[in-house]
């Protein structure tokens, strides 16, 4: 049986800065288990929508980026323990959005990824998911560990 996901959604009191805008924070503590990766994905993308993220974004790049991480995370980071948990951070604001996901595993240097595109790894599955990424959104950071990503995709 799988933990239900718990999802937090916090509108904050105060608008941003340089904004009348408010920020909608949306959270959730996710099982290592990736039966519960497309619920999460689905919850996250509708928050994003009903929060006015263009829907280009919120049903293609919210969805896509956060799946890879998520499983990634799952897969690579909680090595499928089911004792670990991963956590999922959203902010949605007038000018951006980010996506913050963190695994209880021991990280990894993300710079060790080869690229995928080279041609002697075009037909390697490592580092796909990162090219991706990247690909789609507009930032990506990742915590002095290696166990948590940042993804900033700014709203046009």
């Amino acid at each position: 049986m799988t933990a239900p996901l718990r999802l937090y959604v916090r509108r904050s009191e105060t608008p941003e800065p340089d904004s009348d805008a408010r920020r909608v924070r949306i959270s959730l503590r996710v099982p290592t288990d990736l039966d519960v990766v497309e619920e999460t994905v689905d919850l996250v993308a509708r928050h994003c929508l009903a929060c006015g993220v263009p829907p280009r974004a919120a049903r293609f790049v919210v969805r896509v980026v956060l799946c890879e991480t998520l499983a990634n995370a799952i897969v690579h980071g909680n090595q499928m323990d089911p004792s670990k948990r991963v956590e999922v951070r959203v902010e949605v604001g007038s000018s951006e959005v980010s996506l913050h996901v963190c695994d209880e595993g021991n990280g990894f240097n993300p710079s060790l990824i080869p690229d995928p595109t080279e041609p002697e790894r075009i037909d390697l599955a490592q580092g796909r998911g990162l090219f991706l990424i990247h690909q789609l959104v507009d930032e990506v950071h990742f915590n002095e560990r290696g166990n948590a990503i940042c993804m900033i995709m700014r709203r046009e």
